[in-house]
């Protein structure tokens, strides 16, 4: 089939045009920077700040020592008797240290759930989760409290440097689903009025470790 004139004159501008690299128009647009500048504060100091501004309730322990009478302490006084974890890593670490507060029954039951985490992200006061953790991220998600417990050795700054982390720890295997939990679950849909605890959890506690 024939090609009219006016065809064969758009197709040599079209690979006239790929022959040569076009510069970018506005190369700061391109984000090659990082858009936050640094917080001077300590990491520990930045997350707290930004996940207690978002309703969630930060717990410092120097120590296994101290995360356990915390907690013992916190179930104490909000009455919470029925303790669900599926991290048997994490319960055994727990009981070494003579916690031994568990429930046995199901999720859905439960009064609190305890997890760990994959990082902590200062920035914007988010706990990184993924689905291989045990018990995935309904653990998090179904339980009315959910406590997190978390070292300081997973504290990044930023969104990126968690996900780097995550891609470091899990290489080519990386996990199904990566979730960021910011605060307790809130949705602002019904009447524009900000309503906690519809798609998740009503409090979420972050107890974290330095030793």
């Amino acid at each position: 089939m024939a090609i009219s004139a006016s065809r064969e004159n758009i197709l040599k501008k079209i690979r006239k045009a790929l022959s040569h690299s076009t510069p970018l128009p506005f190369p700061q647009s391109e984000a090659k920077q990082a858009f936050f500048k640094p917080s001077s504060k300590e990491l520990e100091i930045e997350f707290a700040d930004q996940f207690t501004i978002l309703q969630g309730k930060f717990i410092y322990c120097l120590n296994h020592g101290e995360l356990i009478s915390q907690l013992n302490n916190l179930l104490l006084h909000r009455q919470w008797n029925k303790v669900f974890c599926r991290d048997e890593k994490l319960k055994s670490v727990l009981r070494e240290n003579n916690f031994e507060n568990f429930w046995d029954g199901s999720l859905h039951e439960c009064d609190v759930s305890i997890t760990g985490c994959e990082a902590l992200v200062a920035r914007t006061g988010s706990i990184l989760l993924s689905s291989a953790q045990p018990g995935g991220r309904t653990v998090s998600v179904y339980a009315p409290v959910h406590i997190c417990i978390a070292y300081v050795s997973q504290l990044v700054y930023d969104i990126k440097d968690a996900l780097q982390f995550i891609k470091d720890k899990y290489k080519d295997q990386l996990p199904s689903l990566i979730t960021f939990a910011t605060g307790p679950s809130r949705t602002a849909d019904i009447e524009k009025t900000l309503v906690v605890g519809v798609h998740g959890p009503k409090e979420v506690y972050l107890m974290l470790v330095e030793a």
